[in-house]
């Protein structure tokens, strides 16, 4: 069974999702073409393909991505990957959460950071200079998206 086709989104759906990505992270612009895998997943290219070639090369081999992941559309709000955070942490100036040195070791090991933020949104997750990744505040904790793959295993490795 082949996954749903890409959508490689028009000037005016990117427009949107930069409206958003501008709301929640203060984020003007992407660079690059943006593609959309059923529903949800969104795509950064900076390539030289376009879509005639990319549908083309889709017809003959079942394409699993074109550029990376760096965005999951969520309701009303957009998540970014843990690649879209580096991707464009150039241009984030909003809900920036910054952890303390035992948060974001907890937050690496891929568990809940048990704090207050004030805020009920996606969270770019920051520890000194390093950006960690996205996040869902609530009340009184910042719910963590690392998938098992990617997380910290041995405790003993960070000191």
């Amino acid at each position: 069974m082949r996954p749903p086709e890409f959508k490689i989104l028009n000037p005016k759906e990117k427009k949107e999702v930069e409206n958003k990505l501008k709301l929640q992270f203060g984020i003007d612009h992407i660079s690059g073409t943006v593609l959309q895998r059923g529903a949800e997943r969104l795509f950064l290219f900076r390539g030289e393909l376009d879509y005639n070639h990319i549908k083309e090369i889709e017809d003959n081999v079942p394409v699993e991505r074109i550029g990376i992941y760096f965005a999951k559309h969520a309701h009303d709000s957009i998540r970014l990957s843990i690649e879209g955070v580096q991707a464009l942490k150039d241009q984030i100036t909003k809900n920036i959460i910054e952890l303390n040195e035992e948060d974001s070791k907890t937050w690496m090991y891929g568990e809940e950071v048990q704090i207050e933020t004030g805020k009920k949104c996606y969270v770019v997750i920051k520890h000194k200079d390093y950006f960690l990744g996205c996040g869902k505040a609530s009340e009184k904790k910042i719910s963590n998206f690392i998938p098992k793959s990617r997380r910290l295993r041995n405790k003993n490795i960070i000191k």
